[in-house]
């Protein structure tokens, strides 16, 4: 019977994420870091236009890349945000969330065997699209030392003859990196002349803190032409379970995603796209608001695991922290387990978002503040049982 599975299929490994939240789900008291997305209801301005929708009786089929004052929204959205231009009709499709998106664009443009270049610490979905495109993987590791930024060089160092893609995720899920426009230009130029096409997925670009301004990679020379930027509307509008999201980029690449889409969803929530027009007409001082609670929340997560013993850099973006856990002895797995297990505080382990993820965690500050307040304290009592375990062996940094 295992003959009737895909080989491609059977040696895909579930999700790290998946599979320990499946573990948390089954117990009680636990106070969770480890959830990537928004801890507030999604915003009634946005579902009072589908409740409309719905009285309405909009309920039907739509066009597949999605109704047009949306694909007109998004389209403005672009052009005012970024100063990058698209066509509504031909250069923009609405997917279910980003997730779609990511597995649509592979299968659009790679062909078997041909190679992606993926960065890491990546999201758990990046080489699993890759490999589910009958594609080839190439991981980039980038360094806490670096501020997680990828380094050009590390990059041209990886990149083959038959490599064709470049994925990038800033801000990054799950370090919280960002990158500036001067870090961003020598990969774009690296892209121009290596005729890479780059896969840029910005869902978190509203999730910036300080005085980083979040860089659209489309908007930098030469780049409109050779992107297809990802985005949607899950984590700066709290609207994960409502998935969407859309890809905007040169016409053959979108036309050529809008073919497979048309098969395998016809065509997004028609409920969920009246939210999602609202969200872009109405819902910036929602977005802020939730952006300024998490904006309040990073500088104390990152403080507060610095100075319990998980050395962290500071994040920028997105709404999580990725501290180092190497000095425990334990493995990113080990870690998450037991302190799930003794501690009931649920974090995920770095090696969810690939090999380089090894002796790191992922945190999100994505709850609120007591939440945050009660996990450092459990997780401080854990770190402090660890220490004295190691007394002998030599632990504790």
């Amino acid at each position: 019977m295992s003959d009737w599975v895909a080989r491609h299929v059977q040696g895909l490994p579930p999700s790290g994420l998946r599979r320990f939240f499946d573990l948390v789900s089954a117990m009680d008291d636990v106070v969770t870091l480890g959830v990537g997305e928004p801890d507030f209801a999604t915003p009634w301005l946005f579902c009072d236009a589908m409740v409309d929708a719905l009285a309405s009786g909009r309920t039907s089929y739509t066009r597949s890349a999605g109704i047009p004052p949306l694909t007109e929204a998004i389209s403005g959205y672009l052009s005012s945000r970024y100063g990058v231009q698209y066509d509504p009709a031909t250069e923009i499709l609405v997917t279910n969330g980003v997730s779609e998106a990511l597995d649509v664009v592979f299968r659009a443009v790679l062909n078997p065997g041909q190679t992606a270049a993926i960065v890491e610490p990546c999201y758990v979905a990046y080489p699993a699209c890759v490999l589910l495109a009958g594609g080839r993987l190439i991981r980039v590791e980038t360094r806490a030392s670096d501020g997680f930024a990828l380094d050009p060089d590390a990059l041209e160092a990886a990149l083959t003859p038959d490599t064709k893609v470049l994925l990038l995720c800033y801000p990054n899920n799950p370090t919280g990196a960002v990158m500036t426009r001067e870090q961003m230009m020598p990969i774009a130029e690296m892209a121009v002349r290596r005729d890479l096409l780059v896969i840029s997925d910005e869902v978190y670009d509203q999730l910036v803190y300080g005085d980083h301004q979040h860089v659209c990679f489309a908007s930098l020379p030469g780049m409109r032409e050779r992107t297809v930027v990802l985005n949607g509307f899950s984590k700066s509008y709290a609207m994960t379970g409502l998935r969407l999201g859309y890809a905007a980029g040169p016409r053959e690449i979108i036309e050529a995603m809008v073919k497979i889409h048309q098969y395998v969803a016809l065509c997004p929530s028609v409920i969920a796209q009246y939210g999602a027009l609202e969200a872009l007409r109405n819902g910036d001082g929602e977005a802020e608001r939730m952006r300024t609670q998490y904006s309040r929340r990073r500088p104390y997560l990152h403080r507060a695991l610095n100075e319990i013993g998980l050395p962290c850099f500071e994040p920028k973006g997105a709404f999580y922290c990725f501290p180092s856990i190497e000095w425990t002895g334990l493995s990113s797995e080990q870690f998450a387990t037991r302190l799930l297990t003794e501690e009931r505080v649920a974090v995920v382990p770095g090696t969810a978002f690939g090999t380089s993820g090894q002796g790191f965690v992922r945190t999100t500050y994505a709850t609120s503040l007591d939440s945050i307040k009660l996990a450092v304290e459990r997780i401080a009592q854990f770190l402090k049982r660890l220490r004295a375990e190691g007394a002998d062996g030599g632990a504790g940094p």
